[in-house]
C-alpha cells in the first residue's frame, strides 16, 4: 500500500534569460520541480512545470547607470545567480539602446485611451520574436477582454504569430486562445471592421490545412463569416444610396460640393476596409468549402448569390477570390441552377475581357462550365459574349477555353446564324489553313462541323476557294471529322451544292470496302447530299462500280447501321434519275430493302428512307412495275399507311396514291384498308362511349351530343354511312384531314433536298452531339 504523503519538496532551477519583446523588460525563465514524498522520505509523485518571471524596469533611460541597475536585479531577483551578472547588464544595455517599437509606445500610453491605435490588418504584422510571442499569449489574450483597441492590438499579436504554420499546433494546444477569439468575433465584429478582419485572419491561418477544419467548424466561424460577408454587402448597399441621395444635390452650391467630396472620400475609405474584411472571409469559407457536406450549408444560406453580389466590384483580387469560389461551386447542379437565377453571367460579362489575366482565365472557365446549360448559353449570346469570346481566339493563353465556350453555343441552332456576324469563322477558316500539315484541333473543327449546319455560315466557308481547300486537306489526310464539316455543308441548297460537281468523281473513288468505315460513311453522305439536276449519276455508279458496293452493304449486320443508313439515302439521291433507278432494280436492290426493312422496322429512320426509295422508284414508269408487280413492297407499304411517325405516313400515303392511280388492284386495296381503319376509328369511340353509362351527360341536349359524334361539318354524313370511295382524295394527318394535292407537298420544301424525308437531316434521335475534348 502507498505511504501517506507527509511534505512537499520543490526545487527552483533558473533558465535562460532574454528581453522582453514589447516592453522595457527582462524575462527569467526558469523550471519547478515538485515532488511528494512518503513518510519514510521515499519518494511518490513527481511534476515539473516550467515558468517565467517579468522584471520590468521602467526606469530605463539613455542616462541610466547600466551596471549599478544590472546589480540591483541580480540582488532583488533569487532566480538569478549572481554569475550571470554580465549577462543581465548585457541584456539591460540592449534595452537602453533599442528602438522604442509601436506596440511599446501604446502600452506607455494604455491610460490616456485618447490616442488612436495604429491601424494593422493582416498583411502588415509587426516585426516580433515569435518565440517570445508565445510565450506572452497568455498577456495578450487577456487585451481581448478589454477596450477595442485593445482587442485589435491583442488580436494583432496572436495573428503575427499564427501566420507561421509552425505555431498553429502550439496555438491549438490552448483552447484559451481560440475561444477568446471566437467570443470576441461574434459580440463585436459589428463594432470595428479592423478588429472582425484579424480574427478572421486568424482562423483562416487555420483553415488553410485540411487538418484543422474541424477546429474552425467548431467554433462555427464559418457561419459568423457568412453572416459577416451578408451584413457588409447590405452597409454596403446604404452606403451606395447615400452617395446616390448627395449625388443628387446642386453641384454649383459649393458647399454641397464640399460635403460630396468629403463623402466620396469617406466611403471610398471604407469601401478599402470591407474588402479587405470580405476578401479574407470568403477566403476562409472556400477553404472550408473543401468539404461537400459544409459547401451545402453554405448553399443553404445562399452562398450563391452572395458572391454573385460581390461580382459588382472593382477590386481585381476580391474578384478573383470571387470567381475562383463560383467554379468550384458550379461543378453542381443545384449550385448551377441558383446561378442562373441570379443573373451570374450577366455580371461575368463585363470581366470579358479585362487586363488582369489570371482573372480574365478564371471568369472564362466559370462560363465554360455554365455554358453546358442550354438556358445560361442563351444568356451568354444575349448580353454580347459571342463577338467577346471571337476577339479572344488571337489570344494564347485563353483561347482554347474560348472555343470550347464557342463549340458549346454552336450546338444551338438558334445561335449558329449569329456567328456571320462575328468574325469567328475566318478566323477559324484562317487556324484550320495555318495547320493545314498538322492535325486539326478537336476544339476548332468541331466548332466548324457544328456551323456548316446553318446555310448562311457554309456559304461563308466556301467563299475563295474555301470549299477547294477544304476538299484538298481532307482527301490528302483522310481527315474524318474534315469531311464531316464537308458533308454538312453539301446539304445546303443554293450557290454551295453546284461546287461539288468537281468532286464527285473524288468522292465516289473513297467508297471501296478496303477503306475504313468512318471515313466512307463521310464521302458517302456527302454524295447522298448531292441533289444536283441533271447529274448523270448512273455514269457515276458504272464508272467507279458503285452498285455492287451499295447492294452489299444493304445486308443487316455487313456494316455499322450509320453506313447502311447512308447507303440507302444515297440510294434514294441517285434514283431520281430515270435511268439510274432502272439500273438499281435491276440489280435486285429492291428485295435487299424489303429485307432490310423487316430487320430495321423498329427504327423510324430506316423505315422512312427505305419508304422514300420505293416513292422515286414508282415515280419512274421503268421501275414503277417491278416495284408494284415483282414485289411485296405494295403491302409493307400499306401497313406503315399509319405509322405514329409522321414523315413515314407522309411518304407512304404519297407512293401510295401513285400505285393506286396506276393498278387498279392495288388501288381497291388500298381504298379498303383506308375505309377499314376510319371505321375501326368511329366505332371504338362510339364503344368508348357507351361503356361509360353512368358518366354524367356534359350535354343537356341530346341533339347537340348526337352532331357532335355522328356529324363532322360535313365531312362524315350524319346517319354515320360512309362508302370507301369517300376516302379516295382525302387523307388524315394528325387527326385533321386533308386533300391530297401533287405527291411532292408532303415534303419539307424548306429542306435542302426537295423531296427528302425531313428525318433525314440533322443528328439521329441516339447521336450525341459532337464533343471530343477532354
Amino acid at each position: 500500500m502507498q505511504d501517506d504523503p507527509r511534505y512537499i519538496k520543490r526545487k527552483v532551477t533558473a533558465g535562460s534569460l532574454d528581453v522582453h519583446p514589447t516592453e522595457k523588460a527582462l524575462v527569467v525563465h526558469y523550471e519547478v520541480e515538485a515532488s511528494i514524498l512518503g513518510e519514510g522520505g521515499g519518494h511518490v509523485l513527481g511534476e515539473r512545470k516550467e515558468g517565467q518571471k517579468i522584471i520590468r524596469v521602467k526606469s530605463l533611460s539613455p542616462s541610466t547607470d547600466v551596471a549599478a541597475l544590472a546589480k540591483k536585479v541580480v540582488e532583488e531577483c533569487k532566480l538569478i545567480p549572481s554569475s550571470r551578472l554580465p549577462q543581465v547588464e548585457h541584456l539591460l544595455y540592449y534595452l537602453q539602446n533599442r528602438k522604442s517599437s509601436p506596440v511599446e509606445d501604446k502600452l506607455e500610453k494604455k491610460e490616456k485611451r485618447t490616442a488612436k491605435p495604429r491601424e494593422l490588418t493582416p498583411f502588415d504584422g509587426m516585426e516580433l520574436n515569435e518565440e517570445a510571442i508565445i510565450t506572452q499569449v497568455d498577456d495578450y489574450i487577456e487585451l481581448l477582454y478589454e477596450g477595442i483597441p485593445e482587442k485589435i492590438r491583442g488580436a494583432a499579436l496572436i495573428l503575427q504569430l499564427a501566420r507561421n504554420p509552425d505555431n498553429l499546433e502550439e496555438l491549438l494546444h490552448n483552447e484559451a486562445t481560440l475561444g477568446a477569439l471566437a467570443r470576441v468575433l461574434r459580440e463585436d465584429w459589428k463594432q470595428s471592421v479592423e478588429l472582425a478582419t484579424i480574427i478572421i485572419y486568424v482562423f483562416f491561418c487555420f483553415s488553410s490545412f485540411s487538418q484543422f477544419h474541424g477546429v474552425v467548424s467548431s467554433y462555427k466561424i464559418g457561419a459568423l463569416c457568412m453572416s459577416v460577408v451578408e451584413h457588409e454587402l447590405k452597409r454596403h448597399d446604404v452606403w451606395c444610396e447615400e452617395l446616390r441621395k448627395k449625388s443628387k444635390s446642386a453641384p454649383e452650391n459649393g458647399t454641397l460640393r464640399r460635403d460630396q467630396d468629403k463623402a466620396l472620400k469617406k466611403y471610398q475609405g471604407l469601401l478599402a476596409k470591407q474588402e479587405q474584411l470580405l476578401r479574407v472571409s470568403l477566403y476562409l469559407l472556400l477553404n472550408l468549402a473543401e468539404d461537400t457536406r459544409t459547401e451545402l450549408k453554405m448553399r443553404n444560406k445562399n452562398i450563391v448569390g452572395l458572391l454573385v453580389k460581390v461580382l459588382e466590384r472593382d477590386d481585381e483580387e476580391l474578384l478573383v477570390l470571387v470567381v475562383s469560389f463560383l467554379k468550384k461551386l458550379s461543378i453542381f447542379l443545384e449550385n448551377k441552377n441558383d446561378m442562373a437565377e441570379v443573373d451570374t453571367v450577366e455580371r461575368l460579362a463585363r470581366l470579358v475581357p479585362c487586363e488582369h489575366e489570371d482573372l480574365l482565365n478564371l471568369t472564362l472557365r466559370l462560363l465554360l462550365n455554365l455554358s453546358f446549360d442550354s438556358g445560361l448559353r442563351a444568356k451568354m449570346v444575349e448580353v454580347g459574349l459571342l463577338p467577346k469570346l471571337t476577339a479572344l481566339l488571337g489570344d494564347e493563353n485563353n483561347r482554347q477555353v474560348a472555343l470550347r465556350i464557342l463549340y458549346h453555343i454552336s450546338i444551338d441552332d438558334r445561335f449558329k446564324g449569329m456567328f456571320v456576324y462575328t468574325d469567328c469563322i475566318p478566323q477559324l477558316m484562317q487556324s484550320l489553313y495555318e495547320h493545314s500539315e498538322q492535325e486539326t484541333e478537336a476544339e476548332l473543327i468541331s466548332i466548324l462541323i457544328n456551323l456548316a449546319a446553318n446555310k448562311k455560315n457554309a456559304q461563308l466557308m466556301c467563299e475563295g476557294n474555301g470549299l477547294k481547300m477544304l476538299m484538298k486537306r481532307a482527301l490528302k489526310m483522310k481527315d474524318c471529322l474534315l469531311m464531316k464539316m464537308i458533308r454538312n455543308i453539301s446539304q445546303h441548297d443554293g450557290a454551295t451544292k453546284p461546287l461539288y460537281i468537281d468532286y464527285v468523281g473524288d468522292l465516289a473513288a473513297e467508297i471501296r470496302a478496303e477503306e475504313e468505315e468512318e471515313w466512307v460513311l463521310e464521302c458517302l453522305g456527302t454524295l447522298a447530299n448531292l441533289t444536283i439536276p441533271d447529274l448523270d449519276w448512273e455514269l457515276v455508279l458504272k464508272e467507279y462500280n458503285l452498285v455492287p458496293y451499295l447492294k452489299d452493304r444493304l445486308k443487316p449486320g455487313s456494316a455499322e447501321d450509320d453506313l447502311i443508313l447512308e447507303v440507302v439515302i444515297m440510294i434514294g439521291t441517285v434514283s431520281i434519275d430515270d435511268a439510274c433507278a432502272a439500273m438499281l432494280a435491276k440489280s435486285g436492290i429492291i428485295p435487299a430493302l424489303i429485307e432490310l426493312l423487316n430487320a430495321q422496322q423498329e427504327d423510324d429512320e430506316f423505315v422512312c428512307q427505305i419508304v422514300y426509295v420505293f416513292y422515286q422508284m414508282v415515280f419512274h414508269q421503268a421501275t414503277r412495275d417491278v416495284i408494284i408487280k415483282d414485289t411485296q413492297a405494295p403491302a409493307y407499304l400499306i401497313d406503315l399507311m399509319h405509322d405514329k411517325n409522321t414523315e413515314i405516313r407522309k411518304v407512304c400515303d404519297n407512293t401510295l396514291d401513285i400505285i393506286a392511280e396506276y393498278d387498279e388492284e392495288w388501288g381497291r386495296k388500298i381504298q379498303s384498308e383506308k375505309f377499314r381503319f376510319h371505321n375501326n376509328q368511329w366505332l371504338e369511340m362510339v364503344e368508348s362511349r357507351q361503356a361509360d353509362e353512368s358518366e354524367p351527360y356534359l350535354y343537356e341536349n341530346d341533339n347537340d351530343t348526337a352532331d357532335l359524334f355522328y356529324s363532322a361539318d360535313g365531312i362524315t354524313p350524319a346517319e354515320g354511312s360512309v362508302s370507301p370511295d369517300f376516302f379516295n382524295d382525302l387523307q388524315q394527318q394528325n387527326g385533321d384531314f386533308y386533300h391530297t394535292g401533287d405527291a411532292n407537298d408532303v415534303f419539307d420544301q424548306t429542306s435542302s433536298s426537295p423531296g427528302r424525308p425531313v428525318t433525314a437531316y440533322g443528328f439521329r434521335p441516339d447521336e450525341q452531339p459532337f464533343y471530343q475534348y477532354s
